[in-house]
């Protein structure tokens, strides 16, 4: 049976996925962090978020990122959750898309896992993705068997990466996980 939610509607049964958002800023992060987060929960059910992580770029010619993953619930797909939600959030919070990948930018939207499904190999690779997600599922494992939690540890030790805890979302009732 797929992971989720199954909820009974008057007519047909919705199908609830969860997935694992992880939300980054380098343009004013402190600001469009909380902001990108309280936009996102008009669209979708927050179920949990974690620490605010700061860690630097991967190209090294930006400025430092925040980082989050937001746990959420919605009856989209994946594609449909990226191009009608995260995309359109995206754009209407300034998001320009360059052919810099990492290039500066106020708010990106990626989905790391859909109804426990890995999105985005990147995970493994880098801390500023494998800290904040390993705060909601620890015990994640790759193909190899190494567990999410032990993959952000390992990462951690040769980059960077410090929790702001600074950064709150007053409007937010939902489980924390840092």
């Amino acid at each position: 049976m797929e992971a989720g939610i199954w909820s009974s509607s008057a007519d047909m049964k919705t199908h609830l996925h969860h997935v694992c958002l992880l939300l980054g800023s380098n343009i004013e992060p402190e600001k469009n962090i909380p902001k990108a987060v309280t936009l996102l929960q008009a669209k979708v059910t927050i179920l949990q978020v974690s620490s605010v992580w700061e860690s630097a770029s991967v190209d090294c010619c930006y400025p430092d990122f925040l980082n989050l993953a937001v746990l959420v619930s919605t009856p989209l797909g994946a594609k449909q959750l990226k191009e009608k939600v995260l995309r359109t959030l995206e754009t209407q919070m300034g998001r320009v898309r360059t052919a810099d990948k990492n290039a500066s930018r106020p708010i990106d939207f990626d989905i790391i896992l859909f109804d426990g499904e890995l999105q985005d190999t990147d995970l493994w690779q880098h801390v500023h993705r494998a800290m904040p997600v390993s705060e909601i599922f620890p015990e994640y494992r790759s193909t190899t068997g190494e567990l999410l939690y032990d993959a952000a540890k390992r990462l951690a030790q040769s980059t960077h990466i410090s929790a702001r805890n600074d950064i709150s979302f007053p409007d937010l009732h939902i489980k924390w996980a840092g």
